[in-house]
């Protein structure tokens, strides 16, 4: 039987490229990480504490011949987002792919939520990007990516008690296209990949939730990590150079 794997060997399209994965030790993020390492590129993963999974996820990319190391930073903290860009720039000596991965959701009622709730989801999922980005634009050169991952839940939102989420993900597709013309004299790409239902650790395709997604999924399925790593994949690769400002579901259909 073919694999993924298989499918990919010898497909080095990202070979001599480094790119950092915010949220990068587990799901998405991780899924992201080894299929960036599959196609050549480094990687750096980081991770909101000293992370098993993180270190998983360098050992796998390292076993297989890649170049990988996993840092220790809260996307909520500027000064650790700011450190980690610097660190890789350091050991791979430059930057070319940033995926803004890392993200949180807190749900309650809106007259439940905690500023403090509200402060730290807007603190990692958007400034935590903005920060990225800002540091990253440093070390970037024409040919460079930013990716984002969003949410269809920006766009469509089917369960109460999201609505501060949903607004952070909403951001940050308004602040990708703005960075996408800012930018685009530079040569940079900028766009967002908003999944649908995934599944993952922290969302499994047998969970609570699968009960609303599942029947408004036209596919009738989860999707994989591993899907939404291969259209990340594509958006960082030099095949992608004409493709900014845009966001792109990959739902499954969920949202038409």
């Amino acid at each position: 039987m073919t694999t993924i794997d298989d499918n990919l060997s010898g497909d080095q399209r990202l070979a001599g490229r480094t790119a950092l994965i915010t949220g990068g030790s587990r799901g998405i993020g991780a899924a992201v990480a080894r299929r960036l390492a599959r196609h050549g590129s480094n990687v750096a993963i980081t991770c909101s504490t000293s992370s098993t999974a993180a270190d998983e996820v360098v050992a796998d990319v390292v076993g297989r011949g890649g170049r990988a190391v996993a840092l220790q930073a809260d996307s909520a903290d500027p000064r650790a987002i700011r450190a980690a860009v610097s660190r890789v720039v350091e050991e791979f000596g430059g930057l070319d792919v940033l995926v803004n991965n890392a993200g949180i959701g807190v749900f309650a009622a809106t007259e439940q939520l905690s500023l403090d709730d509200f402060d730290r989801m807007v603190a990692v999922n958007v400034r935590g990007a903005f920060v990225a980005v800002q540091a990253a634009l440093q070390h970037m050169g024409p040919g460079s990516r930013i990716i984002t991952t969003g949410s269809v839940f920006a766009d469509r939102n089917p369960f109460p008690e999201m609505a501060v989420y949903s607004m952070t993900k909403a951001a940050l597709a308004g602040l990708s296209r703005g960075l996408a013309r800012e930018l685009a004299p530079r040569g940079i790409t900028v766009n967002v990949v908003q999944p649908g239902a995934v599944d993952t650790e922290t969302n499994p395709a047998d969970g609570h939730a699968s009960r609303t997604m599942l029947p408004a999924t036209p596919v009738g399925r989860y999707g994989t990590a591993e899907e939404i790593a291969g259209l990340v994949a594509y958006l960082a690769s030099p095949e992608a150079a004409f493709v900014t400002g845009s966001t792109i579901n990959a739902d499954g259909g969920f949202s038409t």
